[in-house]
């Protein structure tokens, strides 16, 4: 796969190395939001079935990518919103368990804050070794040994948000399976970028905001739902999850009866005629370029940078723990964050700050000079 930047509206000479913030749009993907502005100019074209086949198709394109069915796949408008649904429905018995590990994004956390305070549950957090040598492996046996019977949720990112830490998803996945625990996971930071499945790995709910890894817009995302959220209770009792809402003519008579599945998880109003044609049409160029391939194109890249930290004294994770389309470092002792800001700034270079980490998150539309200026800048 080659440098995939004109198929991106990137500025020219700044050197955009940060799609974990928030993905740059693919032409097609801006194309597809304008013409459905431009179609909202005359709504008579507008016909009920339009109301659904949109989301039909992104809940079919999203099911691919992470192996799962469409009917298992809800559309969503924040990773918050997916929290919410789960916390809702989760049957737990006072005085049991929730892990999750240290420094999780805000959302999830304040979420299990929420489920924790109603029912009574203690909130567990793994934290990461100390030292740099075999931090991923300790953490994830931390983490593995912190889920003992008793345990009824484990929600973590699928890795680590801010400095791109793997979490091995099978075995935590089979251990939460052992203790009876629903396995929850954040797949905001992945999804799109590295190969999922939510078969392979266990889970029970997966949770991803669109704006990043799905190339797509703000404010609207997928979430799968697994079998123990059946029969559940949705945020919102819309209209367009009910059986038979395509009948207009029939609204007024109130249907008590859901869709299957997932779809009364669906957020209201989810048919957005802007929306949703961009995010079906940045699913449909991920299902086309593939996962594996934007991860491999990301780990040829980052080489040169990978040597050049591991040759100055920089932490980073070992490769066998460490994502290849997000990962961070850490700086030696000897340098100032605030000094490496100011060159970042000067060679126009766009990172992240996430903790105590520098996070780079690369795509497709990153080439050498990108890594090039990095470098610079990291050399003083």
């Amino acid at each position: 796969m080659e440098c995939q930047k004109s198929l991106f509206s990137l500025e020219e000479g700044v050197h955009y190395i940060n799609c974990a913030y928030m993905s740059p749009l693919l032409r097609s993907v801006e194309r597809a939001g304008i013409e459905g502005m431009i179609r909202k100019r005359n709504p008579h074209t507008i016909t009920p079935r339009d109301f659904f086949s949109d989301g039909e198709e992104i809940r079919s394109l999203f099911g691919k990518l992470v192996n799962a069915p469409a009917e298992r796949i809800a559309l969503i408008p924040s990773a918050s919103y997916a929290l919410g649904t789960v916390i809702r429905n989760c049957r737990a018995q006072k005085g049991g368990r929730v892990v999750t590990v240290h420094e999780e994004f805000p959302s999830d956390v304040l979420s299990l804050h929420r489920v924790c305070h109603e029912q009574g549950l203690e909130l567990v957090t793994i934290q990461p070794p100390a030292g740099s040598e075999g931090r991923g492996r300790i953490w994830n046996e931390r983490i593995l040994d912190a889920i003992q019977p008793g345990t009824v949720m484990v929600n973590l990112s699928s890795i680590h948000w801010a400095d791109g830490t793997l979490f091995d998803m099978e075995a935590i996945g089979k251990r939460a399976k052992d203790a009876g625990a629903l396995f929850v996971v954040d797949g905001t930071q992945l999804v799109g970028a590295l190969d999922f499945d939510v078969q392979k790995f266990g889970v029970d709910v997966l949770i991803c905001a669109g704006y990043k890894w799905l190339l797509g817009p703000y404010t609207s995302g997928c979430a799968y739902f697994g079998e123990y959220f059946d029969g559940g209770i949705p945020l919102e009792e819309t209209w367009l999850n009910r059986e038979g809402s395509e009948n207009f003519r029939e609204l007024v008579n109130y249907e008590p009866a859901y869709r299957e599945a997932a779809a009364r998880y669906n957020m209201g109003e989810y048919s957005n005629f802007i929306n949703l044609p961009m995010l079906k049409e940045s699913l449909r160029q991920i299902l086309e370029w593939t996962p594996s391939v934007i991860q491999e194109y990301c780990t040829r890249l980052t080489q040169p940078l990978l040597e050049h930290l591991q040759a100055n004294g920089f932490m980073v994770e070992e490769e066998s723990f460490r994502a290849k389309h997000l990962f961070g470092f850490r700086l030696p002792p000897h340098a100032r964050l605030e000094d490496l800001q100011q060159r970042l700034a000067a060679n126009k270079v766009i990172v992240s700050l996430r903790g105590s980490a520098v996070r780079l998150s690369p795509h497709l539309y990153n080439d050498e000079k990108d890594i090039e200026a990095l470098m610079d800048a990291l050399k003083g």
